[in-house]
């Protein structure tokens, strides 16, 4: 881990998606062939209480132990494949560009953040992703994953003990499926959130071929389940049924862009050896609303205030509705409430990425590129 760190957390996430039970493999343009899988949070939470997210957790030294070498392919990627070196004037993310080799940890974030968020999948949800053998593997079928009685043991001490999911991958003699998961996005927690909790969160895509595996909740950190498409997710969301915070509304709008799993593999796969950009958003409070403003953005500040130590406030006596209309470089979020979220952003993508679609907009706001 990254001891260094004052001023928030490291953090890994899941978008799980899995064939749709019932839809052919490739189903007519606009019809969704698979589901992600979504998990509401406890009531009680410290943190995004009662909300829809997806599966993940912090990182904990246990991800990035040395014994893990023990069970994957050689170091230093353990069989990953290489990220291309990133365009002129840009730079890797910090959260995999950190050297881990200083705080004393062998396996890059590469590696570890794709470990957390298996494991935390496993915590919440009760879905092992693992290979037989030290991998790369065809996934270990769900047949020889223990009893229902002794998996849910090892779930219960996992969560109380992080190190114990090395020692059941071992009891089962499988590694984590890593090489299952593709470097997505990576979201920084705004300066100011209420509670103070910030996460630099790497976001990775993971496609499995066959139907939704079975979900359970622990009913501690997870109350439901849900498997849903993104546009289905997102009506619900629009329909007040579910809720879920700005960076899973805009990844669900992100993945509009393909009804295909296949195609969504395949699109996934190529594009993670580009890597990604970490995105910190940074609040503006509008008169009647608020927007989330993303690198790219005119209103997106030169130097923004990383760690809050600036104490940077952004405001205006304006409405969000005026200062659409004055500008033409869009990547933001306009917040009216907690279940009225919109993405508008006519800029480029950068690492090869595809800019969110925009469902149901009633404005014309948003040019897509």
């Amino acid at each position: 881990m990254n001891s260094r760190l004052l001023h928030w957390r490291e953090a890994a996430t899941l978008l799980l998606a899995a064939g749709r039970p019932g839809r052919p493999p490739r189903s007519p343009p606009g019809l969704f062939d698979y589901e992600l899988l979504l998990l509401q949070r406890s009531p009680r939470s410290g943190f995004m209480p009662g909300a829809h997210v997806f599966p993940g957790g912090l990182a904990e030294a246990a991800d990035f132990s040395a014994e893990w070498l023990g069970l994957l392919p050689a170091a230093p990627l353990c069989g990953l494949r290489p990220v291309r070196p990133p365009p002129p004037g840009s730079s890797r993310a910090p959260l995999f560009a950190t050297d881990r080799a200083r705080p004393g940890s062998p396996l890059p974030g590469e590696v570890a953040f794709r470990i957390c968020a298996i494991r935390e999948t496993f915590e919440e949800a009760g879905i092992l992703l693992l290979v037989p053998g030290r991998g790369p593997a065809p996934p270990l079928p769900a047949e020889r994953w223990p009893p229902a009685a002794e998996l849910n043991e090892w779930r219960r001490r996992v969560q109380r003990d992080p190190r114990c999911f090395l020692q059941l991958c071992r009891r089962l003699g499988c590694a984590p499926d890593i090489w299952a998961l593709q470097e997505w996005s990576n979201w920084l927690t705004p300066v100011g959130r209420a509670g103070g909790r910030r996460y630099d969160t790497a976001f990775y895509l993971c496609c499995l071929q066959q139907r939704p595996p079975h979900a359970s909740q622990d009913d501690q950190e997870v109350t439901g389940v849900l498997w849903s498409s993104p546009p289905e997710a997102i009506e619900r969301f629009k329909s007040q049924e579910i809720w879920f915070a700005p960076p899973q509304f805009y990844e669900l709008c992100r993945l509009c862009n393909f009804s295909s799993l296949h195609e969504l593999h395949k699109f996934s796969s190529e594009r993670a050896l580009e890597g990604c950009e970490r995105w910190m958003p940074v609040m503006l409070t509008a008169s009647d609303g608020y927007m989330q403003i993303l690198p790219g953005d005119e209103l997106y500040p030169e130097d923004p205030d990383y760690t809050g130590e600036k104490k940077i406030i952004m405001s205006t006596d304006k409405k969000v509705e005026d200062l659409m209309k004055e500008g033409s470089v869009f990547h933001r979020i306009v917040i009216k409430n907690i279940n009225d979220l919109a993405v508008y952003v006519n800029i480029q993508a950068k690492y090869k990425h595809k800019n969110p679609v925009m469902i149901n907009s009633r404005s014309d706001y948003n040019s897509r590129l």
